[in-house]
């Protein structure tokens, strides 16, 4: 799914992030779910950086698509989004969840996309 356009976080491109704040939109009873998940994995003080947006670290990210995905440049499906938030909701966890450290694990090499050392 990666191609040439510009990169919000990571290997999420502007398209598929739109893609998938529509996906979203389309289910208002995960609206709640989607601003905690938001906000549990926003990086600190991310309204003091461009581009302004509740954004996760870039580390982060690249450990989560490899977790998810395989791939450190991976960039996630719509449908596993809802999933997730669905999953999130059900559970009780959309929007309660305290905020944990998002930094990716020790030894964790986000451009080479696995365990340095």
């Amino acid at each position: 799914m990666t191609g040439t356009h510009p990169r919000l976080v990571g290997s999420l491109s502007w398209p598929v992030a739109g893609t998938l704040v529509l996906a979203v939109l389309r289910h208002p009873r995960l609206w709640s779910s989607a601003l905690g998940a938001l906000g549990r994995t926003a990086g600190p003080r991310w309204w003091r950086h461009r581009p302004f947006l509740p954004l996760p670290d870039p580390d982060w990210w690249a450990f989560r698509m490899v977790t998810a995905y395989g791939r450190p440049d991976a960039e996630p499906r719509a449908a596993d989004v809802v999933s997730y938030l669905e999953w999130s909701r059900s559970t009780g966890a959309g929007g309660r969840t305290r905020r944990r450290d998002r930094g990716a694990p020790d030894g964790w090499d986000a451009r080479a996309g696995r365990q340095s050392g």
